[in-house]
């Protein structure tokens, strides 16, 4: 009886939870990211403000969890578009990564710009945690894609002293061998997949085309052969 009270307790905790996101987000939607407030939350879902901070002990509390849980399923869904891609046809994975990215952030452009584009005014984001590990993962992703496609050694323009000492470590640790130049080419080739979704969830594309998902494949296409690749098996 005790466990299944537990359960119960559980259940609706995270029921509870999911709602403080859910409203969180909808209410950075009409107001930007200032609107987010524990206290305007709690008024929405008729809670007094003491029972919400049994939830989120602060405001930068609800915005790192956001920001974690958001970040670490758009990198699930990348991961899982580029792994049912074959490890033998890199441009079919670069090319299904780039589009699970638009996807993702056309269903989630709150979500979308929490991570990559709004600050939340006074937040201070933790130095680790869920979020970081996230944003890891994505370069790790972005990396190996790059990795894939690499005909090295490069030009020798850049050293590791040009990047972050974090993201270099992290490189070097887990690709071995892989230069500096091809941090700098997954650097630009991150910049032209994020360039044109942010464009488009920011309202930039709509006044000048009716066409946003032609014109992303084209742009994604065109990187993936001027990286040497070929599309992809599946891309005609």
């Amino acid at each position: 009886m005790g466990d299944q009270t537990m359960s119960r307790r559980d259940r609706l905790r995270a029921e509870t939870t999911a709602e403080i996101k859910a409203i969180a987000l909808k209410l950075m939607a009409a107001g930007g990211p200032d609107a987010i407030s524990l206290r305007a939350i709690a008024r929405e879902m008729g809670m007094t403000a003491g029972a919400i901070y049994s939830y989120y002990a602060t405001r930068d509390d609800l915005v790192t969890t956001l920001i974690a849980d958001l970040y670490t399923a758009l990198v699930e869904a990348a991961e899982a578009a580029r792994d049912a891609v074959p490890a033998d046809d890199p441009g079919g994975r670069i090319l299904a990564w780039a589009e699970t990215v638009r996807e993702w952030a056309l269903a989630n452009p709150e979500g979308f710009r929490l991570i990559y584009g709004d600050a939340v005014p006074g937040y201070q984001p933790p130095a680790d945690g869920p979020a970081k590990e996230a944003e890891h993962r994505a370069c790790r992703g972005l990396t190996g894609l790059v990795a894939a496609a690499w005909r090295g050694p490069g030009k020798g323009e850049y050293g590791w002293s040009d990047f972050d000492p974090g993201l270099a470590e992290d490189i070097q640790a887990t690709f071995p061998g892989l230069p500096p130049d091809a941090v700098a080419l997954t650097v630009r080739v991150w910049g032209r997949m994020h360039g044109l979704v942010a464009l488009e969830i920011y309202g930039h594309l709509r006044t000048l085309t009716h066409e946003p998902t032609g014109i992303y494949r084209d742009e994604m296409i065109a990187l993936i052969t001027s990286l040497g690749l070929t599309p992809g098996r599946d891309s005609s």
